[in-house]
């Protein structure tokens, strides 16, 4: 803990992000704070989870208190899916992987060449209908590389082949498309502000763009690759491609183009605008202690991911910060440089991996344990 922690009153604020595949940031948080407890029994424990726009987002919202909401949109395959917003005050934070995500997909099923975003653009119009007035778009975790056509369909965009039908689904599609008409686009999308919350700086096309570097993830063989590529040029061709090289416009396999080019969005750092609307600055004035985390604290946490974001905002307020993981790889060197003062690892409790993800929650609980005792006593 820092000089000036030590003098104040322990107060812990735990602020993890999910640990993938295994539990939820809301199950890690409370499994971190059951654990510190278990040892001093009357500390203060405060819990955040948070996300960085991806998977768990409005998770995180809602666990911030905004209220949750529901509505029945299209899924990546076409299917109805029943999709959560979270709203309060205005604001809504709506989450593409709700309904375009990977985890919207079978088990072992990918649809690269035709996964729509068309409920992502229900989504919207689902929080415009609910008065939002700022809506936060997290674009993490997609199952799609379809330049965000289907967003703007749904949003009333009219996308055309020669035959001035419709095209289908997918990026595939968009090889057929001849003319767009953004003049039926919901007139309240011009009205609202609207943050694409993402961490990506991917231009939409070329070697680094959507397909080439996310396409694959997506289940899109090497053909599928180049294919998509030169449908999203070629839609950037029509939409226009003033936007197609922002930083940010490869996001959830072109989502980020379209709201920029179509929609009036910007950009801002996943976890920066996630905190912000989650209240972390004025909990970060209650607290001597900060406890962060994810799955895996790796080479990506250091590009913008919760934990990173986290920790910033906790050191230039002098405030110690420890990270929980299940695998760390990082150095203590680079934890330093994040501005984390020491990071516990599941796998040195447990060191089967599988095991370990099994049991994630009562290994977080022991380590909460070792915590309390090593920084707080």
């Amino acid at each position: 803990m820092t000089d000036a922690a030590a003098t104040q009153p322990a107060h812990v604020l735990v602020a993890p992000d999910k640990f993938k595949g295994s539990l939820t940031a809301v199950q890690v948080a409370e499994r971190v704070s059951a654990g510190l407890r278990q040892v001093l029994p009357g500390l203060p424990v405060e819990s955040l989870p948070v996300a960085d726009g991806g998977d768990g987002t409005v998770a995180a919202a809602i666990a911030a208190g905004f209220d949750r909401r529901q509505t029945r949109v299209t899924g990546p395959l076409g299917e109805p899916v029943t999709a959560a917003y979270a709203l309060r005050s205005g604001t809504a934070v709506v989450e593409m992987a709700e309904a375009s995500g990977l985890r919207r997909l079978p088990a072992g099923v990918f649809a690269p060449l035709t996964a729509t975003t068309f409920g992502s653009g229900e989504l919207l119009r689902a929080a415009l209908d609910a008065g939002a007035g700022r809506v936060i778009l997290g674009v993490g975790g997609s199952a799609t590389t379809d330049g965000g056509a289907g967003m703007l369909a749904a949003l009333g965009a009219r996308l055309l082949n020669q035959d001035g039908t419709p095209i289908g689904p997918g990026g595939g599609a968009l090889t057929a498309l001849t003319t767009v008409d953004l003049s039926g686009l919901d007139p309240r999308i011009s009205q609202v502000e609207l943050i694409l919350a993402s961490d990506v700086t991917n231009p939409l096309t070329g070697p680094a763009g959507a397909a080439a570097v996310y396409g694959p993830q997506k289940g899109a063989a090497p053909d599928e690759v180049v294919e998509l590529d030169a449908a999203l040029t070629h839609f950037a061709s029509l939409l226009g491609p003033g936007h197609a090289s922002t930083p940010g416009a490869g996001a959830a396999g072109g989502v980020g183009y379209a709201a920029l080019a179509a929609l009036g969005a910007r950009v801002r750092p996943g976890i920066e605008v996630v905190l912000e609307v989650l209240g972390f600055a004025e909990a970060l004035t209650r607290a001597t202690l900060v406890i962060t985390g994810e799955g895996s604290l790796d080479e990506q946490t250091l590009h913008g991911k919760a934990p990173a974001g986290v920790a910033a905002a906790a050191r230039a307020r002098g405030i110690a910060v420890v990270a929980v993981c299940g695998r760390l790889t990082l150095s203590p060197q680079a934890l330093a440089g994040l501005g984390i003062q020491r990071a516990y690892s599941l796998l040195e409790l447990e060191s089967d991996p599988a095991r370990c993800m099994a049991d994630a929650g009562p290994l977080l609980e022991r380590v909460a344990q070792s915590i309390a005792r090593d920084c707080l006593r």
